[in-house]
């Protein structure tokens, strides 16, 4: 009689060879492309992280010059995909929330409106929104000496939005000086075009999936939570957006994921990020694998990061919710 733990051993067993086969195959990859490379005379490996990378970033968290090695340019450029995804991905969620609820509001104005949006934003491709917002930042705002005031020391312009931040001589307001805004923090109409065209696109997504996890529970919890004595609002805050929510929370954090992959379009609008950093070290080095290969990595490790945090969320959600 075979013992209970034989399906099990004979599985990882199974396992244990498709890992060492693949990564046999790899490592065959590896090897035959690094020496037709050799054959041709083109020079392959990581080596040139540590060289000069020979150009700058116009912005960057990060500052980097010519100098400096291409892996802290890389570094840069990780740091500018993150600077504009994270918060994005906030900006999604926030809009993403209110333009679902909309979407079910009793007021029919605020319904159509909302409707209208998730509608508009799911249809135009990702590319040409982050054109169109390029081109409304870029053109259509006036001159930084014009600039529009949005707040106190909060100016915008062509030149971008300008906030009050801290600086040498401690915090600092910024102010409209001869063709330009001096004092204060800037963020570039690149950054902006980018932030703005992430979010507002993902949070149309985020709106339907909500949308769609709230209608699809059963009409008789909203009935009994009212019969129990609740107030509509008590009704959907405390028994269905919960609910709703368990649902939801995995398409969402896919979604989310999506806008940190889609950051990568950055590059159409001159925006530095982790693709642009690549490709400019490609034409400066002629290492085409492993700057492609260093940026597969890279997002890569960022979406099992993601999955892991989204199923960590998942099961905590489960754990609060009713057996």
């Amino acid at each position: 009689m075979p013992m209970p733990h034989a399906p099990r051993s004979a599985s990882r067993a199974i396992q244990a060879i498709i890992l060492i086969a693949v990564v046999a195959l790899l490592a065959l990859l590896a090897v035959t492309t690094a020496e037709h490379l050799r054959q041709r005379g083109i020079r392959s490996g990581f080596d040139f992280l540590l060289e000069p990378a020979g150009f700058t970033l116009g912005e960057s968290l990060l500052p980097v010059e010519a100098s400096d090695s291409t892996l802290l340019a890389f570094l840069a450029g990780l740091l500018n995909t993150l600077r504009v995804a994270l918060p994005g991905a906030a900006l999604a969620l926030g809009v993403g929330v209110l333009a679902g609820f909309g979407r079910l509001a009793d007021n029919p104005l605020v319904r159509g409106l909302a409707a209208a949006y998730v509608n508009a934003f799911r249809n135009i491709p990702l590319l040409l929104q982050l054109l169109a917002w390029y081109f409304i930042l870029t053109d259509l705002l006036p001159a930084a000496d014009s600039a529009l005031h949005l707040a106190p020391g909060v100016l915008l312009s062509k030149s971008g939005l300008a906030l009050p931040w801290w600086g040498e001589a401690g915090f600092e307001i910024p102010e409209p000086a001869g063709f330009g805004i001096e004092g204060g923090a800037r963020l570039t109409p690149e950054y902006l075009a980018m932030l703005v065209g992430l979010a507002l696109y993902s949070a149309a997504y985020i709106a339907e999936t909500l949308r769609a996890a709230l209608e699809a529970l059963p009409p008789g919890q909203r009935l009994a939570a009212l019969a129990m004595g609740m107030t509509p609002r008590q009704a959907f805050r405390l028994v269905l957006l919960p609910q709703a929510w368990r649902a939801a929370l995995p398409p969402v954090t896919s979604q989310l994921l999506n806008l940190f992959k889609n950051a990568s379009l950055a590059v159409a609008i001159g925006y530095p990020d982790l693709v642009s950093v690549a490709g400019t070290s490609l034409n400066q080095t002629g290492r085409a694998i492993e700057c492609l290969l260093i940026v597969i990595v890279i997002y890569l490790l960022l979406s099992v990061a993601a999955a892991a945090l989204s199923h960590r969320l998942e099961r905590r959600s489960l754990r609060g919710s009713p057996a």
